[in-house]
């Protein structure tokens, strides 16, 4: 496959791209007795998740004589430009972690190996078919193993939510969204009545809006992006319809109708939420699904929190959001592609996926993962995570050519200031829609 330059390498990076480069085998290194030395490239960070990945790791190489795994530490932040140089000087590690969003280019640029020759039956009847959808495109080839996976769950404020009388949803009732603006402005207090509340049914972290924004309209029956029938074949195709809109209006009606979520949080991250989330300035906080660790970690003492799924939209089948799996693939450059597959297939089989989906506050993608009892415990809201598994789908941005280029360029600057109310939905339908395709054409031509 024809190899091609992608577009977004950031000159911040080389620096410790070049660390990478130093430390990777170039495809795998062997010794004179025949024995292999494979690069893992992995982004674990958490304490608890280096330390399982590097258990897995000395305990593959304990029992594994002639392919031997060698730890390489990654990080989230510049893996793109990382891969990216590793792979255009030749140097590339010949494992690698990552997530799904990520793939997209570095498959069709002819990067990563397609693994459908190598991988074992068992491990893809470990996963079910939803997941495997997220890193199967460019004529149905597999790039990656999907075995961890993160939800957006709504982090509420126990005691308040109790006293309000409110339904608490349950993984088979979640509220609808109806449902939920309305627990929002029952949870709300304005005692002065001066449109400024000293409490807030809900906070709306959106500092990064994009990817929650397309992955929440799964929940009303949208998509954003779409395929159209073209002459020259089936293209990806941005879509900002009524249902694709709904949430971006809910979330915008919330914020300057309702006065139920606060402004100020269009502009944090989930962490930002948290000292205000304690505090009892918003009793409730939709987020992501590892930021119970921060909550259980940062919580004062006497503060009761628990762990909702998120709602769902008022038609049938919308009891679904959208995700993006971490995966595991394996560079097309490897010269031991077999081995680095079967310690893939090592590294994700059901026990092992739950170990590392422990270590990192998130789900596994296996099904015989998701019923570990540790995954199902009640406490932190680990069962809530294991009962709405059934419930994700792969995003709608993935597999999606020029979804980056669009994300930063369009759809994050027009989401931001729609949010903020500086500009209206036909003008936000306008700027996804039409600079989008333009962008999107630009890479299927």
């Amino acid at each position: 496959m024809r190899r091609v330059t992608l577009p977004g390498r950031r000159a911040a990076a080389t620096l410790l791209a070049c660390v990478l480069l130093a430390a990777c085998g170039g495809g795998g290194e062997g010794d004179e007795d025949g024995t292999v030395t494979l690069d893992y490239y992995s982004l674990a960070w958490q304490k608890e998740s280096v330390a399982a990945n590097k258990k897995l790791v000395a305990q593959w190489n304990r029992t594994h004589k002639k392919v031997k795994i060698r730890y390489v530490q990654g990080t989230w932040e510049t893996v793109h430009d990382q891969l990216l140089t590793s792979f255009e000087g030749g140097e590339a590690p010949d494992i690698i972690h990552d997530d799904a969003s990520d793939l997209t280019d570095f498959a069709y640029g002819g990067y990563l190996a397609d693994l459908r020759p190598y991988l074992p039956e068992a491990t893809r009847t470990a996963i079910p078919r939803q997941s495997w959808d997220s890193v199967t495109m460019n004529g149905g080839r597999l790039y990656g193993v999907p075995f961890l996976q993160e939800p957006r769950v709504i982090i509420a404020n126990r005691k308040l939510l109790e006293r309000s009388g409110v339904r608490v949803p349950t993984a088979e009732q979640p509220w609808t969204w109806g449902e939920f603006e309305r627990v929002a402005k029952k949870l709300t207090r304005d005692k002065d009545r001066n449109g400024k509340p000293e409490r807030y049914g809900t906070v709306w972290t959106m500092k990064e809006p994009v990817k929650q924004t397309v992955n929440l309209a799964l929940s009303t029956g949208g998509k954003v992006f779409t395929k159209k029938r073209t002459d020259d074949g089936i293209k990806n195709a941005v879509r900002f319809e009524a249902r694709d809109a709904a949430m971006s209006r809910l979330i915008r009606r919330q914020v300057d109708e309702d006065r139920t979520a606060p402004r100020s949080g269009l502009g944090m991250g989930g962490s930002d939420a948290l000292p205000g989330f304690f505090a009892g300035r918003y009793a409730m906080a939709p987020l992501n699904f590892s930021y119970r660790q921060q909550v259980q970690q940062q919580a004062p003492d006497g503060f009761e929190w628990t762990v909702l799924p998120l709602p769902r939209g008022e038609r049938p089948g919308e009891n679904v959001q959208g995700v993006v799996p971490q995966t595991l693939s394996v560079a097309e450059e490897s010269r031991h592609k077999q081995a680095a597959a079967d310690f893939v297939a090592y590294m994700t089989t059901p026990g092992r996926q739950a170990e590392l989906a422990k270590g990192d506050w998130l789900l596994p993608t296996a099904t015989e993962a998701l019923r570990d009892p540790a995954i199902n415990r009640r406490k932190d809201g680990w069962r809530t995570g294991a009962q709405i598994a059934r419930t994700l789908r792969p995003s709608p941005t993935l597999g999606v050519r020029g979804y980056a280029e669009w994300s930063d360029k369009v759809a994050t600057p027009a989401f931001q200031r729609y949010y903020h109310g500086d500009t209206d939905l036909e003008t936000l339908r306008d700027s996804l829609v039409d600079d989008g395709n333009l962008i999107l054409d630009r890479y299927q031509r």
